[in-house]
């Protein structure tokens, strides 16, 4: 992990580039898989969990036999830990519902705006190094929620060509039966597209790497929605002297643990606290069990020095982190100034952690700069709003005139007839 000392934002922008794969390389490649998903359908995904996942599978959907007896094969402890947290993500989202509102736009004038779920999603849950039960918890909760008729869930099977038990233990525990060991590029193909055994969704969610990400943008130019574009963890963690060393180093690397193309940067005004907060990555590194991957990823880090936090902020808004961690004074007043984030974590104790895991907030957010545009997960995502108006003959003799000029000036003569038509006496 690199320091740098008092870069422009400029420079930063070469200091901060993200670990990426050529796009035209990754995007032929994955179009290939696509392709080959949409001509044989389940065959197709046979052959790649075979070729990528090392795994020769029977059947590519969790037949009910394999969720028997799983309550005893996930610990107390999870159960309870598991519990912890779909309490409040359930109540964080459910909070999101918004009521229905009609505005009387004018006498006879009633325009309204109604949440409708959308009614077939797919789920993407990785699998790759870790299985992440928790995303099945943050996509599950908020469609059940939402009331989404159909829920799919595609998931990379394990070397035992199973799926782990603590995402089978959540599927049980949020009601959702269809789940398919498939994954990668080919997973999200299947949800695109429909094969004989997967059935064809509205929309796609979930995280996953550059491949995933790659296959959910082209399959969104096939007319399927998606929720973002979601690759590669990072965070970014701006910290000044009242910072705990121990406590930016362990936020960094739970970050650069999630995969070698994973990024995290540091941003301060102390250059004490930089070097101790090195040190303790160091210390911490050698006691983690996936510390090949967090130096790999390490690699694609950096540290920067920075005269004051206005610079600090001016570069973390131009950078538009996934995760943005404020370990500064008066964080809430600093967080103000904030304007590019998916998510951000005030203070000492308010650890990435908490958001990945328990504190109620989504964790599928926004990756790759795309935080300038787009927002994390949320109930909305899982509905579509649909507008009404409802105008009586009055009503619309209001409004009339404006339209038919308006009309008229863009030379949509049938647009300007349609509301003509309807003032005539004949036509009462």
């Amino acid at each position: 992990m690199k320091t740098y000392k008092y870069p422009t934002i400029e420079e930063t922008k070469e200091l901060l580039k993200r670990p990426t794969i050529e796009s035209n390389v990754i995007q032929e490649k994955v179009l290939s898989i696509i392709n080959e998903v949409k001509t044989k359908g389940d065959k197709a995904l046979f052959e790649f969990s075979k070729k990528f996942d090392g795994v020769s599978l029977t059947q590519l959907i969790v037949g009910e036999t394999e969720f028997n007896g799983i309550e005893s094969k996930v610990e107390k402890k999870l159960k309870s830990a598991i519990n912890v947290a779909q309490t409040n993500i359930n109540k964080f989202h459910k909070a999101q519902k918004s009521e229905l509102l009609k505005i009387e736009i004018a006498d006879g004038i009633t325009c309204w705006r109604k949440s409708v779920p959308i009614e077939k999603v797919g789920l993407y849950i990785p699998g790759g190094t870790s299985p992440l039960f928790s995303t099945l918890l943050m996509l599950g909760i908020p469609a059940n929620i939402a009331g989404c008729k159909e829920i799919v869930v595609c998931t990379p099977p394990q070397k035992n060509g199973k799926i782990a038990d603590s995402i089978l233990y959540v599927a049980r525990l949020l009601g959702i039966s269809k789940i398919f060991k498939v994954g990668g590029a080919q997973a999200i193909a299947a949800m695109a597209l429909g094969t004989e055994t997967i059935s064809r969704v509205d929309k796609i969610f979930g995280p996953g790497n550059q491949w995933v990400t790659a296959a959910k943008q082209i399959v969104n130019s096939f007319g399927v929605a998606i929720d973002m574009p979601a690759g590669p963890s990072e965070v970014l963690v701006i910290a000044d002297d009242s910072a705990n060393p121990k406590f930016v180093a362990t936020d960094l690397l739970s970050q650069a643990e999630h995969g070698v193309d994973s990024q995290v940067i540091l941003i301060s005004t102390s250059e004490l606290l930089i070097n101790l907060v090195m040190t303790e990555i160091d210390r911490y590194t050698k006691q983690l069990s996936r510390n090949e991957i967090i130096e790999k990823s390490l690699e694609n880090s950096a540290a920067i020095l920075v005269n004051n936090l206005d610079e600090a902020i001016g570069i973390s808004n131009h950078y538009a982190p996934e995760h943005l961690i404020l370990s500064v004074e008066n964080a809430e007043t600093v967080a103000e100034k904030i304007v590019n984030a998916g998510s951000v974590f005030l203070g000492n104790y308010s650890p990435e952690s908490a958001g990945d895991y328990a504190s109620g907030t989504n964790h599928t957010l926004p990756t790759n700069g795309f935080a300038s545009a787009y927002s994390g997960v949320s109930l909305d995502s899982f509905m579509k709003k649909i507008t009404f108006q409802n105008l009586t003959k009055s009503g619309l003799q209001k409004i009339a005139i404006a339209i038919e000029t308006m009309a008229d000036t863009e030379g949509l003569d049938a647009h300007k007839l349609a509301v003509t038509v309807r003032s005539e006496k004949d036509n009462d």
